[in-house]
C-alpha cells in the first residue's frame, strides 16, 4: 500500500519486492519517491541501506560455504533473519538448512502480502486520504526504536533525524537521508575525542 501511495504501478510494486528483497531499502526507496525525489536519489539512499548485507555475505559465505554456481541466487535471501537463523546453528548443514528455509518462507510470504496490499490499495483509490502514505515511516521507526539501546546509538539516531529534518526543506527529496547518513560517524568521531581528551587528562593528573 505504501508503496501504491507512492505512486507505483501494481507491475512496479510486485517487482520491487521480487528484487530488492530487503525491508528497510524497500521503505527509503519508497519513501523518497513519495517525497518527490528523483529515481537516482532514491535508489541511491535503498542502496546504502542495503550494504549491511553485503557484511552478512561475508560472514555467510564462510560458514555456508555454497557452491560457486548457488551463490548469485542465495545472495537474493541474504538478509537480517537468514543471518540470524544461519548463525544460531550449530554445524554447517543446519545452518545451510535454516538458511533455506528462513529465505524461501519469508520471500514468498513478503512477495505474496506485496501481491495482496497493492491489489488492496488500488481497490481503496486513494491512499494518502486514509492516511496510508505515512505507514512506510511508521513501520521503519517500529523497526529502528528497539535497536537504540546504548547512548551512542540514540545520539546518532537523535542527529540523524535533526539533519535529515533540517535538511528537508533545502535538499531534494532522498538527499538528507544520504546526507543524514553522516551522523554515525560524526558522534563516533566526537566520543573517541571525547575519549582521548579524558585520557591526556588523566596523564596529566599522574
Amino acid at each position: 500500500m505504501t508503496s501504491a501511495g507512492s505512486g507505483l504501478t501494481l507491475l512496479q510494486t510486485c517487482a520491487l519486492s521480487l528484487l530488492v528483497f530487503t525491508g528497510a531499502s524497500q521503505f527509503a526507496l519508497v519513501g523518497a519517491l513519495a517525497a518527490g525525489g528523483g529515481p537516482f536519489t532514491a535508489a541511491a539512499g535503498a542502496l546504502f541501506l542495503g550494504v549491511r548485507n553485503a557484511f552478512y555475505g561475508l560472514r555467510l559465505s564462510q560458514l555456508l560455504a555454497l557452491p560457486r554456481a548457488v551463490r548469485p541466487f542465495a545472495a537474493q535471501w541474504v538478509i537480517d533473519e537468514t543471518t540470524a537463523v544461519s548463525l544460531a546453528q550449530p554445524g554447517r548443514r543446519s545452518a545451510r538448512l535454516g538458511f533455506v528455509v528462513t529465505g524461501l518462507s519469508l520471500y514468498v510470504l513478503w512477495n505474496l502480502t506485496t501481491l495482496l496490499g497493492a491489489l488492496g490499495a488500488e481497490a481503496i483509490g486513494d491512499t494518502a486520504a486514509w492516511g496510508l502514505d505515512a505507514a512506510g515511516p511508521a513501520v521503519f521507526l517500529a523497526l529502528l526504536a528497539p535497536m537504540l539501546r546504548s547512548g551512542t546509538e540514540r545520539m546518532v539516531a537523535g542527529l540523524a533525524v535533526l539533519l535529515g529534518l533540517g535538511l528537508l526543506p533545502v535538499l531534494p527529496a532522498g538527499v538528507p537521508v544520504l546526507v543524514a547518513a553522516l551522523a554515525a560517524p560524526v558522534v563516533l568521531w566526537a566520543r573517541g575525542r571525547r575519549r582521548a581528551s579524558r585520557g591526556e587528562a588523566g596523564e596529566g593528573e599522574l
